[in-house]
């Protein structure tokens, strides 16, 4: 017994030096901050964006919503037991998808928008075609242990999903298997991002982590500590070189994956309010992060200063979203209503 404890505390030890060893690497890297790096910018001003519509079809809290490759399309889930695709030019629904299980949280376009997927409470992420003359199931990928978070496609073959069992997984879906899962969190996994060139992904967690995953190999690469609350959203800045990190520690955070760490903290000291989603602007400057305090609020990801506000939702902002040709920002709530701005 004496044995082991001793060979646990020089582990332990060990590790404590390999710690102060990254430490060290990464101080010696942080050469500048960025607000002195971003100092010649010129300032974006106040950006004010108008309401251009609201889409009202839902009966219950919208929990998440996605964007189609053309940018037109959208697919949102609500916990009213549907999904619905809608036609954003217009306002019109042109696809609902009736749900085994209204306790939806997650739901993702296919890159082709031939398919959708979505998964909640039930564990199972399930992935309907769209394109059929009534929405099909096409197949119930049934493996996680705990609730789905997160889901994204990567092509109309395979599906990333995150859960509430604190893995990632990577789906095959002409077989229905998992082809590997990504295991290192040690708390709920609460969303994940593709990287822009789709060799790698992020995910963030309960655990207050942001990891880098390698797609392929199945590793995790890159770990990010600095949240002290549940990370909600995570996004991959446009470059692919940083990530952005939203949390119920109320700030947003800028992580950068060639500094191996934290390069600017997003938080107003009067903004008491967790931070549910995130979406970037196309070029990266801007940041739209939706909070529990019933807006979605804009951030200058550069200055790391606030330079407007979404306001118009009568309840938490679940969901927050920028189309490809990034022509604007959707936002979906609580109170059952997506708003298109720009």
């Amino acid at each position: 017994m004496a044995a082991e404890k001793a060979e646990m505390d020089a582990l332990k030890k060990e590790c404590d030096g390999l710690r102060a060893q990254i430490e060290a690497a990464r101080k010696a890297a942080n050469d500048t901050t960025m607000s002195a790096a971003a100092n010649g910018v010129a300032p974006v001003g106040r950006v004010q964006l108008k309401l251009r519509k609201t889409l009202k079809g839902h009966l219950a809290k919208i929990y998440a919503m996605h964007w189609s490759a053309d940018s037109r399309q959208m697919v949102s889930a609500s916990q009213d037991g549907k999904l619905l695709i809608w036609d954003t030019f217009t306002g019109n629904k042109l696809v609902a998808v009736p749900l085994k299980s209204a306790w939806v949280m997650s739901v993702a376009f296919a890159p082709s928008g031939n398919l959708v997927a979505s998964g909640g409470l039930d564990n199972i992420c399930t992935v309907y075609n769209i394109k059929s003359a009534s929405p099909k199931t096409l197949r119930e990928l049934d493996a996680h242990t705990g609730y789905l978070s997160c889901c994204r496609f990567l092509s109309d073959t395979e599906i990333l999903t995150a859960s509430g069992d604190t893995t990632c997984c990577l789906w095959d879906l002409e077989t229905g298997k998992q082809k590997i899962v990504y295991t290192n969190h040690i708390g709920d996994c609460m969303s994940l991002a593709l990287s822009p060139d789709m060799n790698t992904f992020i995910s963030g967690a309960c655990d207050s982590l942001a990891k880098l995953w390698d797609l392929r190999e199945g590793t995790c690469k890159q770990t990010f500590s600095g949240h002290t609350s549940d990370i909600n959203a995570i996004s991959f800045f446009p470059s692919g070189n940083a990530i952005i990190t939203g949390s119920d520690d109320c700030s947003c955070k800028m992580y950068d994956l060639r500094a191996d760490q934290e390069v600017m903290d997003y938080t107003d000291t009067t903004l008491n309010a967790g931070v549910t989603s995130l979406a970037l602007s196309n070029s990266g400057r801007l940041i739209f992060a939706g909070y529990d305090d019933f807006n979605c609020h804009i951030w200058d990801s550069l200055k790391g200063e606030k330079v407007g506000v979404l306001s118009g939702h009568d309840n938490r902002v679940s969901c927050t979203g920028v189309p490809a040709d990034g022509m604007g920002v959707c936002t979906g709530s609580w109170d059952s209503f997506l708003k298109l701005w720009n």
